[in-house]
């Protein structure tokens, strides 16, 4: 996949070691993929501005052959970025794995906390649209922190696919960019 970069995004109190991300990026490199896994800031109190501004500083210059793929947060963080890329600025696709617009089972008042700004600051998804028409949502039907609701909510906004279970093959959504 000559010139192809995958940036993948891990999530709240994550690390580009844990979860599923080593996995998907020695597969993906073993094809020929550029990936980087940027260890976002202080992952166990994320704010959005310190995050976006950490991918965009891994991503430098995005392009048409960039591949983004978030894990919770992550995902948000993903989304935040490419909604302040220059007007007509095209890139390859987004991944969003367990992704979430709200929270609802959250259970204490400091997760409460951390999750407020990311659940209440609006998101331009027509900005986003405007940037890529690959978007893919993956999520589990038992996962314990995100609701399955927000797969609706995907579908809804971004009018792309939503994919629901998690035995998708990754490498072949990615594959598909």
């Amino acid at each position: 996949m000559k010139n192809k970069r995958v940036f993948i995004v891990h999530g709240w109190d994550g690390s580009p070691q844990g979860c599923w991300i080593p996995w998907l990026k020695s597969k993906l490199e073993t094809k020929g993929f550029f990936v980087v896994t940027p260890i976002m800031p202080d992952p166990e109190e994320p704010k959005i501005q310190p995050w976006v501004s950490c991918l965009g500083g891994a991503v430098g210059r995005a392009g048409k052959n960039d591949i983004f793929v978030g894990h919770s947060i992550g995902c948000q963080a993903i989304l935040r970025y490419v909604e302040q890329l220059p007007f007509k600025k095209q890139i390859g696709g987004i991944v969003c794995v367990a992704g979430f617009f709200k929270l609802p089972y959250l259970e204490t008042e400091e997760e409460k906390e951390i999750a407020k700004p990311w659940i209440e600051k609006k998101i331009d998804f027509e900005k986003i649209k405007n940037h890529t028409n690959r978007i893919v949502a993956i999520f589990s039907d038992n996962d314990p922190d995100v609701d399955i609701e927000d797969k609706k909510f995907f579908i809804w906004i971004l009018f792309r696919i939503s994919i629901f279970g998690f035995r998708v093959s990754f490498l072949k959504v990615i594959f598909r960019f």
